[in-house]
């Protein structure tokens, strides 16, 4: 079975590509900044883009078994203000109300390292309200053989179903989780080493002072902002085998 996914503040889609080289398959989008629109249309032109996800009426999306997302970071990067929720840009009640109204079997959320010392605790807080549990962990590009750090937070939320509290009774961060039932299991390691041989070659060619290169800017600002699809696949390829333990 494959697992289909609903994919939020898109980008340029480095979530979406990491988690279908995990062997995922989108099914659509949400996107707005129109260059990343173009990007997401000329890689995935048969997948929907249902746009602004402040304006979508999720009971007329198809349901997916997963909804992604790396919700906008700058309410909570230590690299500015850290306005939290009075910070325009803080979209996550939008992400939790289509996981509320599409119930998917997991969520794979994505911020930066700060979003554990502000507002990360209201977003497990919100999940446990609408009965999924949740874990999450830091992982960094260089663990998949990246040259450079970008350490990120990945949340994994799935149904608390009591059918199978048995099984995955936990609530809370990976260190206290019973063994056996967590996504980020330490016994799935292997996979990062498969996805991480060789080193990336360095993009000497994408620069802050490069001239002449078409959409450099955007170009830049999407890469900036993207997920790294190394880590992604990881993280898909850890869900996958987390659902093949529950069938």
């Amino acid at each position: 079975m494959t697992l289909t996914v609903g994919s939020l503040f898109s980008g340029i889609g480095g979530l979406d590509l990491g988690l279908e080289r995990a062997g995922m398959n989108v099914i659509w989008q949400s996107e707005i900044d129109p260059y990343a629109c173009r990007v997401l249309a000329k890689h995935w032109p048969e997948v929907p883009n249902h746009g602004d996800i402040k304006l979508v009426q999720w009971g007329d999306v198809v349901r997916p078994d997963i909804i992604c997302g790396g919700y906008p970071c700058q309410p909570f990067s230590l690299a500015g203000y850290r306005r939290g929720e009075d910070d325009p840009r803080h979209l996550w009640p939008y992400v939790r109300e289509a996981i509320g109204q599409l119930r998917p079997e997991y969520a794979i959320l994505e911020n930066v390292r700060g979003h554990l010392s502000m507002g990360g605790v209201s977003v497990i807080g919100d999940l446990a309200a609408l009965g999924y549990d949740a874990e999450w962990h830091l992982v960094r590009a260089s663990a998949v053989g990246g040259s450079h750090r970008r350490e990120r937070i990945f949340i994994v939320a799935y149904p608390n179903d009591p059918r199978r509290n048995h099984r995955n009774s936990y609530r809370g961060g990976p260190a206290s989780a019973p063994s056996g039932t967590r996504v980020f299991e330490p016994a799935h390691a292997g996979y990062c080493v498969e996805v991480s041989r060789g080193r990336w070659l360095p993009f000497t060619h994408v620069d802050r002072t490069t001239n002449g290169l078409s959409a450099r800017v955007d170009r830049l600002r999407g890469l900036g902002n993207a997920v790294v699809p190394q880590v992604a696949e990881v993280i898909g390829r850890l869900v996958i085998a987390h659902h093949e333990v529950l069938r």
